[in-house]
């Protein structure tokens, strides 16, 4: 069977991870679960991030093309059919 989870080992600065033994303590979770939750939380954020800047690159790219609203769009989508 294979395993379930992978142990890591990180290094903090004494005060950071009283900090972090702090917050697991006050939120009721073990430090593996709340490192779980920051990453988990951490990917949603880059992800979002992610999609902002493509859709930044997205408008300026229309923006080049004469496209600045959903009326364009529709028009240049139906104005080959």
């Amino acid at each position: 069977m294979a395993r379930r989870r992978t142990a890591i080992t990180i290094s903090l600065p004494p005060e950071i991870a009283e900090d972090y033994e702090r917050v697991a303590q006050r939120e009721a979770k073990n430090k593996s679960q709340l490192f779980r939750d920051m990453f988990l939380r951490y990917k949603k954020e880059a992800a979002e991030q992610e999609f902002y800047e493509l859709q930044r690159y997205g408008a300026k790219l229309a923006r080049g093309k004469g496209i600045f609203t959903e009326k364009d769009v529709e028009r240049i989508v139906f104005e080959g059919r």
